[in-house]
């Protein structure tokens, strides 16, 4: 599956950052992660901290999957509303699960320091905001909710959203936990990184085969090697799909576009993250170069040629959707792409062993968030795999 189209401006942005040779010889390890994009990049970074001998492989080359094509706004709102998760799971799982993907901003944050990278992650605040008044309601319920929580949040009119922003809104909740980075080039910092502390990193190596042992998986590969291996990891995003039985994620389309530089816009944009209560919803953010970014006119995925058939009508619409909320924005666009994602049915990831696949774990962090639940669940995989799985584990699991 094609998961991305047209030259994501992450791409061109940070080039051929660090390259690795594809897997040619019989390997030995502890850990297995399969997929080298950021969720990869991240539970690779915990097996090695813990002292697994790890190997990661990936079939194409390293980031250029979703992670070339994410947004990257990293935020504790999952794509189902706080009140609504409530009703679904419980409240227990519900506030644990908003927690958990505002504390892993912050995780997120610390790492990026630890390895020195030049991601450009960035603190910001989140504005979560009502086009049709017909909305307000219930986002004020979702308001509540937050603030029982001990989310903090502030509730803001149409007046001083307008005032701030220069966004024609009903209404807005502003949440002070959010933040944005370049993904594309912190997969390829945390992969360099743990290189040089033993992880071994092998591109353009597809799994072909696994086989299962008493003690070990034998993976099979492409090149014709072959990989034995106490744990296999599956960070393989929507196109894990096609391994499991039942159907666990509803795959999407969307569409972005990025400006120039010297795009005008409120300087208060800058540190806040913004998406609308719409169906599909619209989302922008500033990048660290002072660019727009702006994505949204979600479609079911069909297929790779059909998705890319509509940039230019989504790109269109794209601008026109922003001109109504950002009237006295100027926006001229420089690049635009679409890529692949996917919704499950309570807006979590599923993380976590499969009764069909001995010795093997899945972090896949489907949804609008799912940098913030990979970083959740790189230290879940690990928790698992040792014996003590937590609450978490429990939300997050196949068979839900």
């Amino acid at each position: 599956m094609d998961v991305r189209s047209n030259e994501p401006f992450w791409l061109v942005k940070n080039g051929i950052m660090h390259s690795y040779p594809s897997l040619r010889t019989d390997s030995n390890c502890d850990v297995l992660i399969v997929g080298g994009g950021i969720t990869g990049a991240l539970m690779a970074h915990a097996a090695v901290a813990k002292g697994y001998e790890t190997i990661l492989i990936d079939k194409r080359e390293i980031g250029n999957g979703s992670t070339s094509a994410t947004t990257s706004m990293l935020q504790y709102e999952i794509d189902v509303p706080l009140y609504k998760l409530k009703e679904l799971i419980g409240e227990q799982g519900a506030m644990a699960s908003y927690l958990a993907c505002r504390d892993s901003i912050y995780k997120l944050e610390n790492l990026v320091k630890e390895i020195e990278s030049t991601c450009g992650f960035e603190k910001k605040e989140s504005l979560y905001f009502a086009g049709k008044s017909k909305d307000i309601k219930w986002l004020k319920q979702e308001y509540e909710a937050r603030k029982t929580a001990g989310i903090e949040v502030r509730w803001l009119d149409k007046k001083e959203i307008r005032a701030v922003y220069g966004i024609v809104a009903e209404g807005a909740i502003l949440s002070a936990d959010g933040a944005s980075v370049d993904a594309f080039c912190l997969t390829h910092d945390l992969l360099h990184y743990n290189s040089k502390r033993g992880l071994r990193v092998f591109d353009k190596t597809e799994l072909r085969k696994v086989k299962y042992e008493k003690d070990l998986v034998k993976a099979q590969l492409n090149t014709g090697a072959e990989i034995s291996a106490r744990h296999i990891i599956y960070c393989t995003g929507y196109e894990t799909q096609s391994m499991l039985p039942e159907k666990v994620v509803q795959l999407k389309s969307t569409y972005a576009m990025i400006s120039e530089k010297g795009d005008l816009h409120p300087k208060s944009c800058e540190k806040t993250l913004f998406w609308n209560t719409d169906a599909p919803y619209l989302y922008m953010r500033t990048s660290d170069d002072g660019r727009f970014l702006v994505g949204g006119e979600d479609e079911n995925f069909k297929n790779a040629t059909r998705r890319d058939l509509l940039l230019n009508r989504k790109k269109d619409k794209l601008e026109k959707t922003l001109k109504k909320y950002l009237p006295d924005s100027s926006f001229i666009e420089d690049f635009c792409w679409a890529g692949t994602f996917g919704e499950t049915k309570d807006g979590l990831p599923y993380i976590g062993m499969h009764t069909k696949y001995p010795k093997s774990y899945f972090l896949l962090g489907f949804g609008g968030n799912g940098i913030t639940f990979s970083v959740i669940g790189m230290g879940m995989i690990i928790d698992i795999m040792e014996g003590r799985p937590d609450i978490l584990s429990h939300f997050f699991r196949f068979g839900r």
